[in-house]
């Protein structure tokens, strides 16, 4: 595995000690931070809530002296959310972070005061949660991940990996309204490139065979996955599902092309979560969500799944392994 921005920090970067943070919080007072996630607790989940508190530890927050963590998962069930959401009211948090759009709507849902930061999700205009992303008037503000550009770029890379490809699968959660919106988006682009698109619904893993059956049957050139941190822990069955079909899949975290899905191309969502850590960090220091501007995603990641493209009988122009971020070998 070949990781281009790991070898040149590994190579070329001086490590600088960072300056004391400054006090984050009034003396003995301890921050309550709720913690609402739409998806299954996973490994993959894990590491980015791990950049969220490290990044909140430079800041000078330290866990069990300064701060206190109210995590909660829902297990990719919405209907869980809500109820979720006012436990950790009621556990008396100071703030709530959330990570998907369906944990921002129940969390907002749940609360018109408390401060609710958002590290991942789709646009939260769209989904009605702030009035604009440069000024959010209300009591949520945050990062959001998942923008318009990302899809054309998708199909764009996939139509370099497969030029001859007419009909490609959007695969996606209809309950989720990033899922939703990104399928939507994803028409849209089709249509300019001359491609047929192939919706394609599941609302969970039991879904899953009868749904990339169903496109292997209707001749799918490929797929995409659409943004869900629903199905982030069944990662490796889906890519075992698309290679079994011999369907090349395009994702959006790269957690997918590293368990064999073909390529991957999405937001770095640990740097998200960091900056999620400091929205957090601001707004205990005073400031209101109202007047914190919603950020976009900046960096973004590609990886390429050399050994699937070898099994699908396919050859990367070598264009794209030269700005790939990551090759897995």
């Amino acid at each position: 595995m070949i990781d281009r921005r790991m070898f040149l920090a590994g190579t070329g970067a001086v490590l600088l000690a960072a300056p004391f943070a400054a006090e984050a919080q009034p003396a003995g007072k301890v921050w309550r931070i709720g913690l609402l996630d739409y998806a299954v607790s996973d490994p993959a989940g894990a590491a980015r809530w791990k950049s969220f508190r490290e990044r909140l530890r430079e800041l000078g927050y330290v866990e069990g002296q300064t701060v206190a963590f109210e995590a909660r998962w829902g297990d990719g069930q919405v209907g869980r959310l809500r109820s979720l959401a006012v436990e950790l009211i009621d556990a008396k948090v100071d703030i709530l972070v959330t990570a998907g759009s369906e944990a921002a709507l129940a969390a907002k849902q749940a609360t018109n005061s408390i401060p609710i930061v958002t590290a991942t999700g789709g646009d939260l205009v769209e989904l009605g949660l702030v009035a604009s992303l440069a000024r959010p008037d209300g009591n949520v503000t945050g990062v959001i991940s998942l923008i318009r550009e990302l899809t054309g770029k998708r199909f764009e890379l996939l139509k370099q990996l497969i030029p001859r490809a007419s009909r490609v699968a959007i695969l996606r959660d209809p309950e989720n309204r990033s899922s939703a919106l990104s399928a939507r988006d994803a028409e849209s682009v089709a249509k300019s490139l001359g491609v047929v698109v192939q919706g394609m619904s599941v609302r969970g893993p039991r879904d899953l065979d009868a749904a990339f059956l169903a496109m292997k049957r209707a001749r799918t050139d490929a797929v995409i996955f659409a943004e869900n941190t629903l199905f982030i822990a069944d990662r490796q069955r889906i890519a075992d599902l698309a290679l079994m079909h011999r369907l090349p899949m395009m994702a959006a975290a790269k957690e997918y092309a590293r368990a064999g899905a073909l390529i991957s191309y999405g937001t770095d969502y640990l740097d998200l979560f960091r900056r999620a850590a400091i929205y957090v960090d601001k707004i205990l220091k005073g400031a209101k969500p109202a007047d914190l501007p919603i950020e976009q995603p900046t960096k973004f990641e590609l990886v390429i799944n050399l050994k699937t493209a070898k099994a699908l009988g396919l050859t990367i122009p070598q264009s794209l392994l030269q700005r790939a971020d990551e090759i897995i070998q």
